[in-house]
């Protein structure tokens, strides 16, 4: 009979993803309490990333505009644009930081998320727009999750007729599947270019890297040497 013993190894406390999802909420309250649709479209533009020129940009480094980078990840237009980032959020944020560590996880988020939205100011084409919501930086722990678990699994619903049903895939091949769709979406996606399609590969693409260098570390961390 074999029996499983607990390890003495202390489980680490994850706050930095409830952390994350609790500013998220309360950004997305506040500006959702604002008097008029004048103050909300104000709000999100002044703490949204625009939309401009390499020109404009290497100028912001002047200014208070590379602080968009990072507020603008808080920002929400909808609560299905929210909730949507905050469940995506969970599903792969939690285990990323059981990975890697709050401190590491929440450096993840706004690094990734701050290039991703740098890269979609850049890159988006139009001047002027307002890029706000977490993609960027969740994006970034979904790249960071393909690295850290490459032989995972996830469950997803199949809708069959009138019944559904749940099955698990690899990780490896919904995320790449994502990924190739992000990239599609980038030159002929829906919503003619409402969507900052470069910010969800620039974090993906970000936050790979990122977990791959930190990997063996991690590795040789746990054996303990």
């Amino acid at each position: 009979m074999f029996v499983a013993l607990p390890g003495r190894q202390r489980r680490r406390l994850r706050w930095a993803t409830p952390l994350l999802v609790a500013l998220m909420c309360a950004a997305y309250l506040w500006i959702a309490l604002l008097p008029d649709d004048a103050a909300w479209r104000g709000a999100l533009l002044r703490w949204g990333t625009l939309s401009g020129s390499v020109t404009e940009w290497r100028a912001a480094l002047r200014d208070e505009r590379l602080l968009t980078l990072l507020s603008a990840l808080f920002m929400h237009a909808g609560p299905l644009h929210l909730l949507g980032n905050v469940l995506f959020l969970l599903i792969f944020g939690l285990p990323s930081e059981r990975a890697i560590g709050p401190w590491r996880q929440l450096l993840l988020f706004l690094g990734g998320g701050a290039l991703a939205n740098l890269a979609a100011a850049l890159l988006m084409g139009s001047p002027a727009r307002a890029i706000i919501g977490a993609s960027g930086g969740v994006s970034a722990l979904i790249g960071a999750y393909l690295a850290l678990y490459p032989g995972a699994r996830l469950g997803i619903v199949l809708p069959l007729g009138l019944w559904l049903e749940f099955i698990k895939a690899p990780a490896a091949l919904l995320i790449g599947l994502w990924a190739l769709l992000q990239l599609v979406f980038t030159f002929v996606g829906p919503s003619f270019g409402a969507v900052a399609w470069w910010a969800h590969l620039a974090g993906f693409s970000v936050g790979l890297a990122y977990a791959l260098a930190v990997r063996p570390g991690l590795a040789r961390r746990a054996r303990g040497l």
